[in-house]
């Protein structure tokens, strides 16, 4: 999931310079704490069907290739 920041923060990273950044996420976090990556419809769907997701940042340059490839970056959303 190609985005403007580098993965999965606690709060809105542009408003809030202190957010935390999750390197690692399950489903149920994503929708129990209700944070804003994505809706709670396309999370329910990825976590009954297996599908992980992997949010990073679309602006610089080499991260689709740096995704595709397996590379640890932004955040992994999944079991």
């Amino acid at each position: 999931m190609a985005k403007k920041v580098d993965g999965v923060y606690d709060s809105d990273p542009i408003k809030n310079p202190d957010a935390v950044k999750f390197d690692h996420l399950d489903y149920i976090d994503v929708l129990n704490k209700g944070l804003g990556v994505m809706d709670s419809t396309a999370a329910s769907l990825c976590m009954d069907n297996g599908i992980p997701i992997i949010v990073f940042n679309l602006t610089v340059k080499g991260n689709i290739l740096k995704s595709v490839m397996g590379e640890s970056i932004g955040t992994y959303v999944g079991r």
